[in-house]
């Protein structure tokens, strides 16, 4: 599978599997080398920090993250890093996105910040999307993550102009057709209160919020549709009223 001892390792459960390879790696290897190790690919694109993002403790992220702020240069976190997507398409934000650990969106968000330019930010995190047409806002309302998500959206509505924020946020669909809504409503019904609440603080047009709720998938369903397949037709009729 093209896997190396750190991407076995990075997935464990026990982080002092990960820490013993870690502490050997250090001892033995030159920093060239562990930087290489830390920047390859197995056969699937994924890198060992890819990895480290899916796992339930921070731990493992958080130590190969001091070390490539320390030892790589700026273009090699940004590109190789930050920016690099592995065979879905899916970039470091994709992943941590769906993590339980929302610190961890916020430490590779604080570097983001500080190191890649408004139109990077737009195009290469806001607005990109993995093999699936996802943006990480699709992904972040799939999984729940709704701290993630208020993030995000902080950040959206101070660089996206309006029309964006509409076409290209709210509106936005994946390879299947579903939006946002779509997305919240298959597992986490909660969040729509706060996408509509978002949606209203963007100033959208009555139009467009009908597009919402009118907006249908590949199988022709609308979010109507599938809440009533959830059985929470009550939560969005009273969105909707709100309207």
């Amino acid at each position: 599978m093209g896997k190396s001892v750190w991407h076995i390792a990075a997935t464990r459960v026990f982080t002092e599997i990960f820490e013993a390879v870690w502490d050997w790696a250090k001892e033995k290897l030159t920093t060239e080398e562990i930087n290489k190790l830390l920047l390859a690919t197995e056969n699937v694109g994924i890198s060992v920090w890819h990895i480290s993002g899916t796992r339930v403790f921070p731990e493992i992220f958080e130590t190969l993250w001091d070390w490539a702020k320390e030892k790589l240069t700026t273009e090699e976190i940004n590109n190789k890093l930050l920016l690099a997507t592995d065979n879905k398409g899916r970039a470091i934000w994709h992943i941590v996105a769906t993590h339980v650990y929302p610190e961890i969106f916020e430490t590779v968000w604080d570097w983001a910040k500080e190191k890649l330019t408004t139109e990077e930010i737009n195009n290469k995190f806001l607005l990109t999307t993995d093999n699936k047409g996802r943006t990480i806002w699709h992904v972040a309302a799939k999984w729940g993550k709704s701290e993630i998500l208020q993030t995000i959206w902080e950040l959206a509505k101070q660089i996206l102009t309006t029309e964006d924020l509409c076409n290209k946020w709210f509106l936005a669909t994946d390879n299947t057709g579903r939006t946002v809504w779509h997305a919240a409503l298959k597992r986490h019904s909660f969040l729509l209160w706060k996408l509509y609440e978002w949606a209203e603080e963007a100033k959208l047009t009555e139009e467009i919020c009908n597009k919402l709720f009118l907006a249908t998938d590949s199988k022709g369903k609308t979010v109507w549709q599938v809440a009533a397949e959830q059985r929470i037709l009550m939560i969005l009729g009273r969105l909707q009223s709100r309207n």
